[in-house]
Order: C-alpha cells, then structure tokens, then sequence
C-alpha cells in the first residue's frame, strides 16, 4: 500500500510539472506595432512573441519585407498572451485591413481605441507609445523634398 501511494505521489508531482510548464508556455508578451512608412497612419499590427526579448520579434518582422522599421506602441506582458492576443483580434475583427486572412494582424484603428480596449477591457497597466518615431521613413521624406526643389 505504501508503495502504491508513493507511486501516486510521484505522479501527482508530474501532473503539476506538466501543468506548471503548459502554464509558462503560455506567458508573453503582446505587441502594437505600426509602420507608418509603409501601411500609413492608423494601422497597427498585434501580434504576440514567447521570446524572453520581446523587440527582437519587432526587429525580425522590421526586416527585408518592409522599406522602414516597425515602432512599437506597446509591449503587454500577460500570463496567457495568446489568449489576450485573440482576444484583442476579435475586438478589432471588423477593422482587419485584410479580411480574407485573418492571420496577418493588421488593423486599420486608432491607438487610442486600441489603448482603451486593453486598459478598460483587459485591465492591463501599459505605458503606450503616442507618436510613432518612424524615423527612417521621416528621414526619406525630407531628402526626397530637398531632391525636388
């Protein structure tokens, strides 16, 4: 009998590990993004990265695909990020720029919109970054304005 509730035990204690790192899997951090350079004003990008670096993500996707880097508006750390992430999606779900694939997270929205959902809606404390910096594509427009006068 003992032996049979050592055994239990043990397997309670692989049940919770599984549980704990299923859990942590879980954990990260949902990002707001824009490029104002290359999809205009009011569209934002939300998307989510498990990386321990979250920016890293934004760099990846800042990348060879896109003339000018992405900014980023807001960096949301959650316990359940892909939860938050799809939840944000089906707030925002009428204002998709592509609406046949839903799996490219671009919304055509308002920061501000986008800020009252999570803090009313998600209570989530975030700092939100107004202005987007945007500053290779800012750069370009002066120098394409010289090289026209």
């Amino acid at each position: 009998m003992k032996e049979l509730q050592t055994q239990l035990e043990a397997l309670e204690k692989d049940k919770e590990d599984v549980y704990n790192r299923e859990q942590n899997t879980r954990a990260g951090y949902v990002y707001v993004i824009s490029n104002i350079g290359s999809f205009g004003e009011n569209v934002y990008k939300i998307g989510m990265t498990r990386r321990l670096e979250p920016t890293d993500r934004v760099k990846e996707l800042s990348g060879t695909s896109v003339p000018f880097s992405f900014d980023i508006h807001a960096m949301i750390f959650s316990e359940d990020a892909p939860k938050l992430e799809s939840k944000l999606h089906e707030v925002f779900r009428n204002n998709e720029v592509n609406k046949i694939n839903h799996r490219k997270e671009f919304f055509k929205v308002s920061l501000e919109e986008i800020e009252k959902i999570v803090k009313e809606e998600f209570d989530k404390p975030v700092e939100f970054t107004k202005l987007a910096q945007a500053e290779e594509y800012r750069q370009s427009l002066v120098l394409e304005n010289t090289l026209t006068i």
